[in-house]
């Protein structure tokens, strides 16, 4: 889930993994609704017959995430939350993880250069997520060797990039995630 601000799209990926591809399976993305009906409207998602009690909740906690991050906890799903800075080490506290930005567009680009990433073209959105995908660029300073992401977060709708290059990345994390505990049952406020 890719948290938008007020004007901003939120984004919804939902991956799943088969053998050893990622399938989109639900693209979804809205603007204008407040935090709390965001959190219910994911919430109706995570408890649908195929996620529930299966699928972990990966949410960008950067920026407004925190306190978003905090009602998703209040309504029992139990999200990851994964703030992106620019560095080079993943550290974990809790169930939050600092990832540096490269690590989320390295494994999206990976698995969508290598054909594991499978995006149904019947899926409403699919166009543009296979649109957004191929848009962005890295750059590397040749003086500094930094890089940046021009278009990843500067580019206006990058938002189900983001999204799927969350789920992507923590299903690649293995088995280093099978101790969190999945959400059985979630109570929803309005």
């Amino acid at each position: 889930l890719d948290l938008g601000q007020s004007n901003d799209y939120t984004a919804v990926s939902v991956l799943e993994h088969v053998g050893d591809a990622y399938h989109v399976r639900h693209l979804e993305r809205v603007r204008g609704l407040p935090y709390p009906v965001i959190v219910a409207k994911v919430g109706e998602i995570m408890q649908s017959p195929a996620l529930a009690g299966q699928a972990a909740l990966v949410v960008d906690q950067t920026g407004t995430g925190a306190p978003v991050v905090d009602l998703f906890n209040q309504a029992g799903l139990n999200p990851v939350g994964v703030m992106i800075h620019a560095g080079a080490d993943v550290k974990n506290e809790g169930r939050t993880w600092k990832v540096p930005k490269r690590d989320l567009i390295a494994v999206l680009v990976v698995l969508f250069q290598t054909g594991r990433l499978k995006i149904s073209s019947k899926l409403p959105l699919a166009e543009v997520l296979q649109n957004e995908l191929l848009n962005f660029k890295v750059k590397i300073d040749p003086v500094t060797a930094h890089d940046s992401y021009s278009a990843w977060r500067e580019q206006e709708h990058d938002d189900l990039t983001l999204a799927t290059s969350l789920a992507a990345w923590w299903g690649e994390r293995g088995d280093e995630q099978i101790t969190l505990e999945l959400p059985t049952r979630a109570i929803f406020r309005s």
